[in-house]
């Protein structure tokens, strides 16, 4: 059970990107999957989750509105729109899943695999 981010870069303030999380040894249709995120000197902060069991999502306040989870139809790869970003949006971004078979979103607790980060770094 794997899962890779890819997709970060620098971006001006009020621009977008789109990460990616490609899953391999699951699919997202038994499961959930997290976007976290960790900004320098600050505890990771978990920002989103989709779960393929129900479809359910959730978002933290802090990106509620300008971020998007989803997944692609086969399940392998989980994506999250970032729009209208903020400097304070700046962090390594992680995806990750407690692995655990027919998690909703709400039920999600703590994390078992984590994938190796990708910097976003939002410029004013």
């Amino acid at each position: 059970v794997q899962l890779q981010a890819s997709g970060g870069g620098l971006v001006q303030a009020g621009g977008s990107l789109r990460l990616s999380c490609a899953l391999s040894g699951f699919t997202l249709h038994y499961y959930a999957v997290v976007w976290s995120r960790q900004a320098p000197g600050k505890e990771r902060e978990r920002i989103s989750c989709i779960s393929g069991v129900d479809g359910s999502t959730y978002y933290a306040d802090s990106v509620k509105g300008r971020f998007t989870i989803s997944g692609d139809n086969a399940g392998k790869t989980v994506y999250l729109q970032m729009n209208s970003l903020k400097p304070e949006d700046t962090a390594v971004y992680f995806c990750a899943t407690d692995y655990m078979v027919g998690r909703t979103c709400p039920g999600v607790r703590r994390m078992s695999k984590w994938g190796e980060g990708t910097q976003v770094t939002v410029s004013s």
